[in-house]
This record gives C-alpha cells, sequence and structure tokens, in this order.
C-alpha cells in the first residue's frame, strides 16, 4: 500500500538511553492518614500524605449517603418563587 510509511513509526531502538542521574525524586513509603481515622502505607514521593476523606468513610463507597442542605437551600428557592408569583398574581 503506497504512503503506508508515513503512518508507521520507526522501530525502537536496540539499546534505550539511561536515565538521568540525580534528577529523579527519591520514592519513598508513605504512611497516608485520614480524617476518619483509616491509615494505610503506599509508595509516594513524598513521606506522609494526609486526607479529608478516604475510600473508607467516602459515601460513595460506603452506600451511606449524607444530605447535606446548607442554609435551607431548596426552602430558601421555594419562598423566593412563592413570593414572585404572588406578585404576578
Amino acid at each position: 500500500m503506497p504512503g503506508l510509511a508515513a503512518y508507521t513509526s520507526p522501530p525502537f531502538p536496540k539499546v534505550l538511553p539511561a536515565m538521568k542521574a540525580k534528577i529523579h525524586p527519591e520514592y519513598v513509603v508513605c504512611k497516608v492518614s485520614c480524617a476518619c481515622g483509616n491509615t494505610f502505607e503506599t509508595h509516594s514521593t513524598k513521606s506522609a500524605i494526609k486526607l479529608d476523606i478516604c475510600a473508607a468513610c467516602h459515601p460513595f463507597f460506603t452506600g451511606s449517603q449524607k444530605f447535606v442542605d446548607t442554609a435551607g437551600r431548596v426552602d430558601k428557592f421555594r419562598r423566593r418563587y412563592a413570593k414572585s408569583d404572588d406578585q404576578k398574581s
């Protein structure tokens, strides 16, 4: 098929060049702690990570759901549009 060479990439070199020395961060064991008290270990460039929410306490993973109605937004919406309906009539 003519023109196929334009769509294929050249083969990889047999010997890959070595990575540059002293520019990569240190990859260490990391202790992750959540606000709910759950802790676990993983690997990262940081030695410790603090989370606000994790898989152990997130509603999507636990199946429990909290409804947060900040400042009664639904009630506030209904009051606002109830007043506008009264003014129209």
